[in-house]
């Protein structure tokens, strides 16, 4: 069967799928998770990796996705990870995993060799206290260590995503940026998004893309990358790049900013999302969910899939409204959505 690309009622073209393995974490970040009382989907209603790679597969050849990257909650937590890797690997895109590095030690190595070779790793601070206050974890250590076993495992390119929080962490600006050319790493500052599982959001909160920016270049030279497509970030490349390149820490040759709340990229947004349990979303905003895993599980055919995937696509709105009057928030937090 020829590929058939799937357009949105935009004129966007779906290129990449997000896949949540997990709703689980190791973590209780505060703009994420409640500290208490989430209640996890129950594993019988979580996909197995043959559900995830089936749905994977008909993304890939019936409908011309070449970008995969695995989410969660912790992607890490879900047994037997590498095996699915694999499974989505022999589909022949290009595969990358988020995950908050606290445990990556112990996976390095194997996901590499499964096929994995891109990571986003989170890391919002490097003040253990403060670090600790953010996730409710004191694991600064060991997603150090992450970071470290990454790198030593060949993964290229290493990124590493903070959420910046005024009044919280934007003090860190400069040193997270600092961070990531020493190590050899990309740095990219996203702006704080109302996922947060309080609901306590405000707009006040956002440090905007402009003002991190002005930030950094307060101690860095900056020259701006060329626009970013359906990329979510922009980049600067530092004026001495070729300098830390020699050094070998080229990898941290540059810096982005995602900024979903001031310059949303949804005139280019490629993406779609399949959750844990097997529901299909637009958008990380959207507030339908159409449900895979029904059709998985009634002996529905690809052909059967394939149409309900193109009628949830059908639905995909121009952007998510942040901001706005008619903004509303969606049912689930970060962690159940797919980060």
């Amino acid at each position: 069967m020829a590929v058939q690309d799937l357009v949105d009622p935009f004129g966007r073209t779906i290129r990449d799928l997000r896949i949540s393995v997990t709703d689980r974490c190791n973590f209780r970040c505060t703009y994420c998770m409640p500290e208490e009382g989430m209640q996890w989907v129950p594993r019988s209603e979580v996909l197995t990796f043959e559900e995830i790679e089936r749905v994977a597969r008909l993304f890939v050849e019936r409908f011309g996705v070449d970008g995969i990257r695995l989410t969660g909650g912790e992607p890490t937590m879900r047994a037997h990870l590498p095996v699915l890797v694999s499974k989505l690997a022999a589909l022949g895109v290009d595969m990358a995993l988020t995950t908050n590095a606290a445990t990556f030690r112990h996976h390095a190595h194997e996901l590499r060799e499964a096929g994995l070779r891109r990571v986003n790793i989170s890391l919002d601070t490097l003040d253990r206290e403060k670090f600790e206050r953010m996730t409710r974890r004191d694991e600064l250590v060991r997603v150090l260590d992450g970071i470290d076993a990454a790198l030593e495992a060949g993964f290229a390119p290493v990124k590493i995503n903070a959420v910046v929080q005024r009044g919280v962490n934007d003090d860190e600006i400069v040193a997270l940026a600092t961070f990531g050319r020493e190590r050899g790493v990309e740095m990219r500052f996203i702006e704080f998004m109302p996922l947060d599982a309080s609901g306590h959001w405000l707009h006040d909160d956002v440090v905007g893309q402009d003002e991190i920016v002005a930030r950094l270049s307060e101690a860095f030279e900056l020259d701006p990358v060329p626009a970013r497509g359906a990329a979510p970030a922009d980049r600067w490349r530092y004026g001495d790049a070729d300098e830390l390149a020699a050094k070998g820490r080229g990898g941290g040759a540059m810096v982005g900013v995602i900024p979903t709340v001031t310059k949303p990229f949804c005139g280019d947004c490629d993406r779609v999302r399949l959750t844990a349990d097997g529901q299909f979303r637009t958008c990380l905003f959207e507030t339908r969910e159409f449900d895979v895993r029904d059709v998985l599980r009634s002996g529905g055919s690809d052909d059967d899939l394939a149409a309900l995937i193109e009628r949830a696509v059908g639905t995909k709105w121009a952007g998510h409204q942040i901001g706005q009057v008619t903004f509303v928030k969606p049912r689930r937090t970060m962690s159940q959505i797919g980060g």
